[in-house]
């Protein structure tokens, strides 16, 4: 899954260490979170998506390999 954590999260003017502490995590799961590393749980993506005032699907995308298999639904 891919997301723009860090765009919204310089957009904000925001460190790291900010935003960690806004969302209750620590810095290193905001980090593994904007490279890729770490896919958030429901919960936290629903927080992150409510601090940035967007819809989840503002913050989070799909990537090709999470595609469904061609003729799946």
């Amino acid at each position: 899954m891919r997301n723009d954590i860090r765009a919204m999260r310089t957009a904000c003017g925001w460190s790291q260490a900010a935003l960690a502490e806004l969302l209750g995590v620590s810095r290193q799961t905001v980090n593994a979170l904007e490279t890729g590393r770490y896919d958030p749980s429901l919960p936290l993506a629903f927080r992150i998506a409510r601090l940035f005032e967007v819809p989840i699907e503002q913050v989070f995308f799909a990537d090709a390999d999470d595609a469904p298999p061609s003729g799946g639904r």
